[in-house]
């Protein structure tokens, strides 16, 4: 895995599925505020006049040379919550995006994922 300070260096990478399927580009990286680390993948998908960022969990995730690999299925990320790309995920929107991989959310007030 890497670290979310590395961003930069990543950003516009293709990401792939299991499979190798490019599912789109990276756009950021959201880490968990309880512990820091690196979460979910901010992915750019859909047509140039079209886009939208979805996000996909980075557990599993390898990073190669000029892409990141996640274990997610394309179809799965494809159809996860989006945002549009100049939007922000919302603090209430948060939870749809771990109900949609079937991750545990957590409880307490406050935010669960911050943008890097």
């Amino acid at each position: 895995m890497f670290e979310a300070e590395n961003i930069r260096d990543w950003r516009d990478h293709d990401v792939v599925d299991a499979e190798g399927s490019k599912i789109g580009s990276l756009e950021s990286v959201y880490v968990d505020t309880a512990t820091d680390q690196p979460a979910f993948a901010g992915v750019t998908i859909g047509l140039p006049t079209r886009k939208r960022i979805t996000f996909v969990p980075l557990n599993k995730a390898v990073v190669a040379p000029s892409y990141l690999k996640v274990a997610w299925p394309k179809q799965l990320v494809k159809d996860a919550p989006s945002i549009d790309t100049d939007g922000e995920l919302l603090a209430e929107e948060e939870q749809a995006v771990f109900a949609h991989y079937k991750l545990e959310y957590g409880s307490g007030p406050g935010r669960r994922l911050a943008r890097r």
